[in-house]
Order: C-alpha cells, then structure tokens, then sequence
C-alpha cells in the first residue's frame, strides 16, 4: 500500500518521535536530545537518542537510525501499511483513499510546487530590474539591501494586473493552477482571472522542507485598503498551520540559537540579519495552537517578543489563554517586552544586538505574565476584591491540564498573593534589601535598636506575631549573587571541562549522559556542550573531525576562546595525547566536583533567599554554613564562580 508523502510528513509532523518511543523505551531529557537504554540490545550505559527536532533516534550499540514508522517496524515487528495506520491513529488522522485519483493528486500539488517556484524567481528577477526601482529604494529605506534580498529571496510583484500571469501562460503554466496557488483572484463575477499581487514588495512563504507555498505582499502606496496581504488558503497553504522563516529558523534552534517568535516579516528579517536566526513569525493572524505547537517542536521555551505598548500586551496576554492548557515538564513560553512604540526592526536598527540582547535577557517566563495579566491595574480594597482576584486566578490555573505543573503553578501563585496581600511582610523585606532600620548584625544575632530579642529561625513567631528584624546589607551579602546579579563570562571550570572534550571527544561514548546533564551556567559553554554532543550523535568521536565539526557549525572561535579560559595548569589529563584512562579518571573527579559545586550553590541561593525574607541568626547561620562547605571544594575558584557563590575570597587550594 502506498501513502501519499504529504501524508506522511504530516504523520511526522504531529508525532514526535518521543512520543512514540518512550512507549517502549524510558527516555531521559538531556539538552535537546532524550536518552535512553538501546530497545535492540541490552545495556546499562544509555547509548539510544532521540532528537525530535531533527525527527530520528539513533541507537549506537546497535547502529540503527530512523524515524518514527521505522521505530514501530524495527521494534514490534509490523509492516509498513501498519505503522502507517497506527501512527495516523496517534495523529488524529484518517487514512487517505489509495486510489488513482488520491495519486493523481499527490501529482498535482508536486506540480503547484512547481508553480510557486516559478512565480518565487519571477518576482525576484523583478525586484532587480528596472521595473523595481521603487521596490528597491523601499528595501533599502529599511536596511534590507542587496545581500539581505538575494537571502530572504525577497521579490516585487508590477502594478499592472496579468504580469504575472502573462509570464506564467507563457511558461505552459494553465490559469487553473495560478488560480490554484492563489497567484490569481478569480470568481463568478470576475470575466478575466488577474493577479492577485500587485505594486508589492514579496516575502516568499516557505513550508517546513522550505518550500515556496504562499507570499506576502507590502503594498508600496499609502492609500491601498490593505497594508499587507498573505496568499488565501489554497491546497498547499494553511497559514494557521506555518510560521515565516520556520524552515531555516528549525535549522538554527537545532544548533542552539534561540527560538523567537515576532509579529512580522521585517522584523524576522531584521533579526536574523543581526544574528538571531531562530526568528519566526505567524503569518498575518494571531498565533494560532498549530503554529504553538510547532514552536514547541523547534524549543522547549521560545521567546514570544511583543512591541511595549498597549496592543502587545494584549497580544501577550491572548497568547497566554493559548498555552495555558498545553503546557507541560519542560515546555512553556517567555515573554519579551520591546521599548515602547518600537519593533524588533526599529530596535535593531537604532540600538544595534546587543539592545536585543538585553529585551531578551529580560524575557519573563509564562508565570510571571500571567500574574501581570491577573492583578494588572486592579484594586484590592476591600476583601470581595482580593477574593475576586483570587478565583481568577484559581481559574486561570485550572486550565492547566498537566497535574504536576499545575501544582507548582499553584504554589508560585498562592506565594506571589501572599506577599501582594502582605504589605508588612513586604515592608520587612524592603528594608532588608535597601539597608534601612534601626537594626545591624552584633556578633552572635541581630540587635534591634529597641532592645528586641534575637531571631531564633527561619519563620519563627514569637507571642507579638512575626518579628521585624532590619538587616544592614554588608560584606556578606553584598557579594552574593542577588546582589550582584547573573554571571555573564564563562566560568573556568566550565570552559576546562569542554577542553577537556574537543581534546577528548571519544569520553562521550561512555558519558554522553552525564555530559548532557552537567549544569552549566553560561550560555556560550551550553551553546557548545550542545555541539559536541550533536557531533558525537554525527559519528564524530576523534579531535581532527571534532575540529572540522565545529568550524563548519561557526564555533571554532568559541573552542578557541574555551581554550584561552580554561588555563588547565596542573589539570594536565586535559591537554591532547594523554592516556585514556587518565583522562577518565580525572574526567569523573573534575565533573563530580562540579555537580557538587552546583549542588552547594543552589542551597546557597536558597539560604540567602531565605535569610531575606525572614532576617534571623539562625538563618544567617545557615547561609554561612552552606559558604564554607562550599569552600572546601576542590577547584573553588571556577566552580564558586560559576554558580553565583562568590565569597570575595581567593581560590581555595
């Protein structure tokens, strides 16, 4: 039996393979990629991935690669025909009719493809001619010059009615495909078909195996009814389903560039061209769950980046309701906020990337908006109003399908209502954190400048409710990463531990998992962590090719760079041309430290969070515990740094 390959991409495009395999196989998150046991030979070490994006599992014990219809083959025995039915099941698919006439139409839309092409290079070749000076003058008007053109394909449609199609009959190309395709508009009261674009500038609408399917149109005057205009819906298009840019935007997020989703063509264009090539954007409508969807498919996380005013957040706090239901472990949204009254574009081109950079550092996650959606401009003075907001928020909550994030959904929320309906508690830790009071830290507790008694703990009350205890922030604190904030370079435990494997990449057959897991705290070393596990999933286990790798994937600055930082001084298993089993003994010594380091750091954060919201000796106690614990760890200098445990001490050796 044969299915059409529309119909098979569209299996795979709802499908991930995840889905599938962890039916059998007991995947573990790692990166971007899941691990597991080989279902094909028995293991203790996971050598089995599955990368959904890219839409394989590879198995390396057994050599074994394929896609979601070869795991049900492969694994339970059943032929093609099969899994093809029990996957569409999956995807809430019926099976097509095999008759001549479904592959007579298969034919047909490998033909309109055709005729997207040729109406994509038409439009291109008019946009260079003399005929699309205009056109040209607007683009570059907007930075978009000739290089950006020829990348984006962009094109330029005549004002009069039948150039295309004019150009199109000549070609052998029939009217009832260009009416097909949505190139011409057509109708019963319409005597002659004409183009539908006409005097724009064109934006090729690609699907995801980056295929013309549809255009959109900038209309170059004023005073035309609509300022943009999408290709209808037609055999090939469904713009509720496609995102502009998601065929080379999936490329790049799969290599680690972060998933961006704006409101149009120019601002994707804009950021891509600064370097942000995992930019997409819906094409004319709100986002739609489709097009949701398949921005989980690309990222766990993408950044939603609204423009500051009024109607953005509306469009933020729509895209909120959207995902509420859908999300999951591991799956959710952020949300960017540009300065007010500017687009990506226009931010981009006054401020430059690093702008960018700083709207997107900033990004908020789906929690944190949807309180600003809840409690945005409401008044809590009286007892029915703060109960109001309350079951709005249960509400808002209870859409949430997934039992467990709902939970710590719940619990962040009843957290953020207690401290909004808590001004004392508020209050308390406002002057923690701004110094004032008449309070300080006296050798063995706090001494209040009304002779109060001594905090005994965290959360304790003694008979006059909880206690007041105003905390000048000194030395101890004031070094601490809530003061000081994130760190920005790389840590140089991180950047000795990615040394250590370009020098050694063939450690990731034995510990592909474990260097999936390491946390690390800078973007830069996730971003190449990220490479070399996806090089070693290529088949790339020696140095030389490793280096090849990177090159072509535009990293060997950032190894170069990784190997500036790293200073391996007395860690000499880490340099090239040392023994195996030197390098992996001293490869499980250094990444146990660091995961201890990691360990430690996060209970540091907890504690001075701790000690401010409830200022006490015993919570001080605690925090300088958890610091010299922390010190004692092997290697301080790099791994205090890097988790945001800086002690303003040197390196402990």
């Amino acid at each position: 039996m044969r299915f059409p390959p529309s119909f098979l991409e569209e299996i795979r495009t709802r499908v991930p393979v995840s889905d599938v395999v962890g039916r059998r196989v007991k995947l573990r998150k790692q990166g971007r990629e899941f691990a597991g046991l080989s279902p094909f030979n028995a293991e203790k070490t996971p050598s089995f991935f599955v990368n959904d994006q890219k839409g394989f599992y590879h198995c390396f014990s057994s050599g074994k690669h394929g896609d979601v219809f070869d795991f049900l083959m492969e694994t339970e025995g059943v032929p093609f025909g099969e899994a093809v039915e029990r996957l569409a099941s999956m995807a809430g698919l019926q099976l097509p009719d095999i008759t001549p006439e479904v592959a007579a139409k298969e034919a047909r839309r490998r033909g309109l493809h055709e005729v997207m092409e040729m109406a994509a290079a038409f439009f291109e070749d008019q946009l260079q001619a003399r005929a699309g000076a205009k056109a040209r003058g607007y683009l570059s008007d907007r930075g978009l010059g000739p290089g950006t053109q020829k990348r984006f394909r962009l094109g330029y449609a005549q004002g009069e009615r039948f150039a295309l199609k004019e150009a199109l009959g000549k070609a052998g190309v029939p009217v009832s495909d260009m009416i097909e395709t949505g190139l011409l508009i057509s109708g019963d009261d319409i005597p002659v078909p004409y183009d539908r674009f006409r005097d724009r500038v064109m934006f090729p609408i690609t699907d995801l195996k980056g295929r013309v399917v549809a255009f959109g149109g900038r209309a170059l005057e004023k005073d035309v009814p609509a300022k943009y205009l999408n290709s209808p819906e037609t055999t090939l298009f469904h713009k509720g389903s496609l995102l502009y840019n998601a065929h080379t935007a999936r490329a790049a997020t799969s290599k680690g560039a972060p998933l961006i989703a704006v409101e149009g063509y120019v601002d994707v264009i804009a950021l891509v061209e600064a370097g942000f090539e995992g930019a997409v954007a819906p094409l004319g409508t709100a986002l739609t769950e489709e097009q949701l969807q398949l921005l989980w498919r690309m990222a766990d996380e993408p950044v939603l980046l609204f423009d500051g005013d009024k109607a953005g957040r509306r469009a933020a706090f729509r895209a909120i309701g959207l995902a509420l239901p859908h999300i999951k472990p591991g799956k959710s949204l952020s949300f960017g906020t540009l300065p007010d009254g500017q687009d990506p574009d226009d931010l981009i081109r006054s401020s430059g990337r690093e702008a960018m950079e700083g709207v997107l550092s900033q990004a908020q996650p789906l929690s944190a908006m949807l309180w600003a959606r809840e409690t945005e401009g409401v008044n809590l003075d009286t007892p029915e109003r703060r109960a109001a907001l309350e079951a709005r928020i249960g509400e808002a909550v209870a859409a949430i399908q997934d039992e467990n994030v709902r939970r710590h959904y719940t619990q962040d929320l009843r957290e953020r209502l207690r401290r909004l309906l808590n001004p004392q508690a508020e209050n308390r830790q406002r002057r923690f954190e701004g110094g004032s009071g008449g309070g300080s830290w006296s050798g063995g507790g706090w001494a209040s400048s009304g002779g109060g008694q001594r905090g005994g703990g965290r959360g304790r009350n003694d008979r006059f409710g909880p206690r007041e205890m105003p905390l000048v922030t000194g030395g101890e604190l004031a070094r601490s990463a809530i003061v000081r904030g994130p760190l920005t370079s790389m840590p140089r435990n991180e950047a000795l531990l990615l040394f250590c494997l370009i020098n050694h990449p063939w450690l990731l057959e034995d510990y592909a998992e474990d260097v999936s897991d390491l946390p690390l705290a800078n973007k830069d070393a996730e971003r190449l962590r990220r490479a070399l596990v996806e090089a070693h999933l290529d088949g790339v286990h020696e140095a030389e090719a490793l280096e090849s790798h990177l090159s072509r994937d535009d990293l060997d600055a950032l190894a170069q760079r990784v190997r500036g930082l790293a200073n391996p001084r007395m860690d000499w298993p880490a340099y090239p041309d040392t023994g195996r089993e030197d390098v992996r003994l001293w490869w499980l010594q250094r990444s146990a430290l660091h995961r201890k380091a990691h360990a430690l750091s996060r209970e540091l954060r907890e504690a001075e969070r701790t000690l401010g919201e409830e200022p006490s000796e015993a919570n001080f106690a605690w925090l300088r515990d958890v610091r010299e614990r922390l010190s004692t760890v092997e290697g301080m200098d790099a791994l205090v740094e890097g988790f945001g445990a800086s002690s303003g001490r040197g390196p402990a050796r």
